[in-house]
């Protein structure tokens, strides 16, 4: 099936065709004149030779440049580990460099918010680029990372103790049943699939908007999208769409790889692979959280 993303689906037009015979053959030159006629015999033997004009050789066709190596599966797993190593890493010492003050709160979330703004923008830059590029790559992952270190910090250490370890299990636990899902053909990746997904993530970024609006404007109160049945619903939403955009993207590796796409491409296989994980990652740590706050 052809990717239906339009980052993905522009590697196919990236690969260097290889030259065809027809197109490195050098082109015969026939004598001005059009071919020799035959000329009288000047003796017994041999005939005499018509008086013909060569026109300059034609100028040969360059040999064409080789095509850059294919990407790999070996090449999208490194550079996935790369940029989650990068989030990883820097989550880490966002935790640890970055305590959060219980007495205020509105500056930690004021650094992630900041964080994840950069991110944001990072990831757009990248979004629209023909080419993927390693450092908007690399520097999304730092600093969605910082994000993740500042809001997991604070969700550890004042309202639901020990979560963090669960959310890292839970990802884990979901991408895995994804890979299985995928590996053994019981979900099918078709257009219908592909439309609903994304019209399904669509509504779920419109009220996850909707609800932050009215919380930081203080019309009333939020839509309580993060506590009780409805945050317990909202974050099970989101991470059945998480789960679907993880295996759209796998099934956009297999394309990419049956297509042949330039090495360099693995960076865009990792960018969408590490933004889909973070999303599940956000999701299930909701999911827990409102399950701590419950207890």
């Amino acid at each position: 099936m052809k990717s239906t993303n339009p980052v993905f689906s522009r590697w196919g037009a990236a690969r260097i065709a290889a030259p065809t015979e027809a197109s490195t053959r050098r082109p015969v030159r026939t004598p001005a004149g059009g071919p020799p006629a035959a000329g009288p015999r000047t003796d017994g033997a041999h005939a005499a030779t018509p008086a013909v004009t060569l026109t300059p050789d034609a100028p040969t066709v360059p040999p064409a440049a080789p095509a850059a190596p294919a990407m790999t599966l070996d090449d999208v797993v490194v550079r996935t580990a790369t940029t989650l190593g990068t989030v990883v890493l820097t989550a880490v010492l966002s935790w640890l460099l970055l305590p959060v003050d219980e007495a205020d709160l509105g500056r930690s979330y004021g650094i992630a918010l900041g964080a994840a703004a950069v991110a944001f923008a990072l990831a757009m830059l990248q979004a629209v680029r023909r080419l993927p590029s390693p450092a908007l790559i690399l520097g999304y992952a730092a600093f969605e990372g910082v994000f993740l270190g500042v809001i997991s910090g604070a969700t550890s250490t004042y309202f639901a103790p020990g979560v963090v370890v669960q959310t890292v299990l839970g990802t884990f636990a979901v991408s895995a049943a994804v890979l299985v899902a995928h590996r053994m053909r019981w979900v099918r990746v078709t257009r219908r699939f592909t439309g609903f997904l994304a019209t399904a993530a669509a509504g779920f970024l419109l009220l996850l908007l909707a609800d932050l609006l009215f919380s930081a404007l203080g019309v009333g109160h939020d839509l309580g999208v993060h506590r009780g049945v409805l945050g317990l619903l909202f974050g099970a939403v989101g991470v059945l769409l998480g789960a679907g955009f993880l295996t759209l993207d796998l099934r956009q590796v297999e394309d990419a790889l049956a297509e042949g796409v330039p090495r360099e491409q693995a960076w865009l296989a990792a960018f969408g692979l590490t933004t889909t994980l973070v999303w599940i990652y956000l999701e299930v740590l909701q999911v827990l959280t409102v399950l701590d706050g419950d207890d």
